[in-house]
């Protein structure tokens, strides 16, 4: 479940395990705990056409040939690889079809806080002009 109402369909995703690097003890060479998880992006029907166009473009630096590919190999066990591997791709998919932020509607400052920006400022010179050494 990426978000509601979005679920990724299990059919669409592709595994696959190979031997992880760094130490793991006697059963290191025998055991293929690093998982790739890869999503098809681009032919995908979990998501609607909208979704799908915005997710395309926020993610295209990370896409080959419009498929998503999530590796995990911080843990020892498969199990516990295929879980990472899960949860960083529905977060990158949801980071992908999130609404765009809203539009910053310009303000400007109101006349009174002009203002008192302007008299601190003066205060806090003629402050520092009264530390200096009288002129003789």
């Amino acid at each position: 479940m990426v978000r509601a109402g979005v679920v990724i369909p299990e059919a669409e995703l592709g595994w696959r395990f190979s031997r992880s690097s760094g130490p793991g003890g006697q059963s290191v060479n025998t055991t293929d705990s690093r998982v790739e998880l890869s999503f098809d992006l681009a032919a995908t029907t979990a998501l609607n056409e909208v979704l799908k166009a915005r997710a395309l473009e926020r993610l295209s630096s990370r896409l080959v040939d419009g498929v998503l590919t999530v590796t995990a190999s911080e843990h020892r066990s498969q199990w516990r690889n295929r879980e990472a591997a899960r949860t960083r791709l529905a977060a990158l998919i949801r980071e992908g079809i999130a609404a765009p932020p809203r539009q910053r509607r310009p303000t400007r400052p109101s006349k009174n806080a002009v203002r008192r920006r302007l008299d601190e400022k003066k205060r806090r010179g003629e402050t520092k002009r009264l530390r200096n050494r009288p002129a003789d």
